[in-house]
């Protein structure tokens, strides 16, 4: 599909769908593990204000089937940072608690809630209302049963919230433990945004985005998975995925004049949870969010195996099929398709299923959950079987699972039919056998298109037309 076809020409510069690592309106933590049992596997995220006013982070917790367990609220002063353990929020109950020694006012854990006074002396941020921070700013410490039933529902996939006024009962929201590294270990993702108030709210609620949800681009993250289980024993860190809103700027729940659309974005990261939804019988204007989309296919480096045992694995988020997520339909998120993978060796030689060319489906149907970890040894890709001998390559990865639903921005991209589901790929490396512990990095894969690009047909690899490589990187 031309680029033509769907672009249209804009005097803002801020226009893309570009990702990168530069100051956004959402932070990502496309995956997170915590051995709930030991400590032998903890998640640790940073999130920083870079702006001179003080700002409101809101932070969801979500189960590797995209349901929500809890949402938390950082208080950020201005040019404030602050470093979060996920077993302290998982196991201990503990979100950055407030530690009367340290100075007031230096960083969100410094405030003490109900006394905001201090906190918000270096700058005035007219965006923001303070009035309810003092009971939603920083739980502190959770209940135990307000425990039980995050680690339940991030380790067994059941939430039985009995500290929470509902609950899923049987209901699965979560994959189970048998799917797990251990049988007590937690996985997710978390989402963080920067928003106008400090409230409960869960970003699957139509109004969060009406009422609540801001537009500057002023938080930047980061986020390191330390493990020191036994054959491991390593460290590795990268970026949060860093989500613009465009255009930026403006006061919650602002409407743009009458005819223009809210955003020039085809369609936006959140989008799911906000077209076509309503509130008291009222249509939520879609796009609200005005948050990038993300990619669908990439170009992932590998290394597994020989002499110094490396081990490469693939940190994978995808977008959820079902829009707001609740207790009956989280499991549509469990078993996401994946229409296309093909490994190359560092001779060019490809490898795919059964090393047959036929059409999609693949000759084995490959699903993950809306986040996951896999070794590139693991079933869901092909074999390495290389002619040359070689340990590493690269891995194409198409993971538009063909099945999303979100309203498509007609108004600016009227030819924009059809789009792929988001995705984001981190890789992890680390050594192994002797050489566990000795090193490890993780890195954000390459994407091969952004987020406004074209539905990516089948390639040569799989008896389709389409050469593998990159896709148009559209703007609007």
């Amino acid at each position: 599909m031309p680029i033509v076809a769907f672009a249209q020409s804009t005097t803002n510069n801020d226009d893309s769908c570009d990702i990168g690592t530069y100051p956004a309106a959402t932070l990502l933590l496309p995956y997170f593990e915590v051995e709930t049992a030991n400590r032998g596997v903890d998640t640790f995220f940073t999130v920083t204000n870079v702006s001179r006013n003080p700002q409101i982070a809101h932070v969801t917790i979500w189960t590797d089937w995209s349901f929500p367990v809890l949402t938390f609220n950082l208080f950020l002063t201005g040019y404030d940072v602050q470093s979060i353990s996920l077993f302290d929020i998982v196991v201990n109950g503990i979100i950055a608690p407030t530690n009367a020694s340290l100075t007031a006012g230096g960083t969100s854990s410094d405030v003490t809630p109900g006394s905001l006074s201090n906190a918000n002396s270096s700058a005035a941020n007219p965006q923001i209302d303070i009035t309810n921070c003092g009971d939603h700013l920083l739980p502190g410490l959770l209940t135990a049963p307000v425990r039980a039933a995050i680690q339940s529902a991030l380790v067994n996939g059941i939430y039985n919230a009995a500290a929470f006024s509902t609950g899923c009962g049987a209901s699965q929201v979560g994959s189970s433990a048998a799917t797990h590294r251990t049988a007590t270990t937690a996985v997710g993702y978390l989402t963080i945004d920067v928003t106008s108030k400090c409230t409960p709210t869960l970003p699957i609620d139509p109004s969060y985005f009406v009422n609540e949800i801001l537009f500057d681009n002023v938080l930047t993250g980061d986020f390191s998975i330390l493990d020191k289980t036994a054959g491991s024993n390593y460290a590795g860190g990268s970026p949060l995925v860093h989500i613009r809103a465009v255009p930026e700027g403006g006061v919650a729940g602002a409407t743009p004049a009458r005819g223009k659309p809210v955003t020039n974005l085809p369609y936006t990261f959140y989008g799911r949870f906000i077209n076509g939804q309503s509130i008291n019988n009222i249509a939520v204007m879609p796009h609200l969010d005005r948050r990038q989309p993300l990619s669908s296919t990439f170009a992932a480096r590998f290394i597994q195996g020989g002499p110094i045992a490396f081990n490469t694995d693939l940190l994978i988020w995808r977008e959820g099929v079902a829009g707001p997520v609740t207790c009956a339909n989280a499991s549509s998120n469990s078993a996401l398709e994946v229409p296309e993978i093909v490994r190359f060796d560092e001779h060019e030689n490809p490898m795919i299923f059964n090393n047959v060319f036929l059409p999609l489906p693949l000759p084995t149907t490959i699903v993950t959950p809306a986040t996951s970890r896999s070794s590139t040894s693991s079933s869901i890709f092909p074999v390495m079987n290389s002619p040359a001998g070689d340990t590493g390559g690269w891995i194409y990865l198409n993971l538009d699972s063909g099945k999303s639903e979100q309203t498509i921005n007609t108004a600016v991209h009227p030819a924009f039919t059809k789009r792929p589901s988001q995705n984001w790929v981190v890789i992890s490396m680390t050594g192994g056998g002797s050489n566990a512990g000795l090193f490890g990095t993780a890195f954000d894969a390459m994407a091969l298109g952004n987020g406004c690009s074209p539905r990516a047909a089948t390639s040569t690899a799989y008896g389709g037309i389409t050469v593998i490589g990159p896709s148009p990187n559209a703007n609007p």
